[in-house]
């Protein structure tokens, strides 16, 4: 509680970050969420998260009282305020070439990071793919084993500012592609076709019953997603305006590699 206050206080007086009790706790969080003993957002026991706001201010803060500085790597060159994780064999988490990840960002053991970027304040689960240029953005928090595949974009809360971390729930897929921001989150073991763009406005809609049911900011678990469109009119004329569509659901069985390929070629996903 003593560096929640320190935190809350620097927040609504940002003089305070000057003061070196305030940057030890700033710096205190961060470790913490750096080794997964603290999270931005965390699941409860009645299947909703719990967003710990004060620990997003603390990462918001990170920045002002960091110093820009070069790190090198081999033949490469950074210059910037944030550290690179370090010691992966340790952490027992698989790096390719091209990926990275800052300081204050949390790799469970056995993730794999494929050429890619995970950000300050995010936490991924074990077993989960990285993906190629997939990016996981400050805070966002991704279960376990979930597969975020080439070229997904996970947003931050950072920039802009944002209430809520994106979440994206353990087992799921997240196609080719795909956008998923503004604090959206992603149920167990759904399944998100190539190209899905979600926001919090977006309109999620579930086509599989008699009449349609609209969603916004969540895909209910096990659900299988592709993009959709709607016509909306507007003054200049009537236009496509782009959805998503739940067009079914991902079995509910002990291999989820067999549910995931059966899913596939059932509802022929691109991926």
């Amino acid at each position: 509680m003593e560096i929640r206050n320190l935190i809350e206080a620097a927040w609504n007086n940002r003089e305070l970050l000057k003061d070196a009790t305030t940057q030890q706790a700033i710096e205190h969080v961060i470790e913490d969420l750096d080794k997964g003993n603290l999270r931005v957002a965390e699941p409860k026991m009645d299947g909703t998260w719990q967003v710990n706001e004060w620990v997003k201010k603390a990462v918001v803060m990170y920045f002002p009282i960091r110093k820009m500085e070069t790190v090198e790597a081999g033949p490469f060159e950074f210059h910037d305020k944030m550290a690179l994780k370090q010691a992966y064999s340790a952490l027992g988490v698989r790096v390719v070439p091209g990926a990275s990840a800052r300081y204050g960002s949390y790799l469970a053991s056995g993730v794999i990071m494929m050429p890619s970027y995970v950000n300050i304040g995010a936490y991924v689960g074990s077993g989960t793919m990285v993906d190629t240029w997939a990016t996981v953005g400050s805070c966002a928090q991704i279960g376990q084993n979930v597969h975020l595949s080439g070229g997904v974009g996970i947003g931050g809360v950072l920039e802009p500012l944002q209430a809520s971390p994106v979440i994206v729930e353990d087992d799921a897929f997240i196609g080719s592609r795909c956008i998923v921001v503004e604090g959206v989150r992603i149920g167990k073991a759904a399944v998100l076709g190539a190209n899905v763009v979600l926001t919090k406005s977006t309109k999620i809609i579930d086509v599989t019953g008699h009449e349609a049911k609209e969603f916004k900011g969540y895909v209910p678990d096990r659900s299988v997603v592709i993009p959709g469109s709607y016509e909306k009119n507007f003054p200049a004329g009537t236009f496509q305006v782009p959805c998503a569509l739940i067009i079914g659901q991902r079995s509910a069985t002990t291999d989820l590699k067999t549910s995931l390929n059966d899913v596939l070629r059932e509802y022929s996903i691109a991926v």
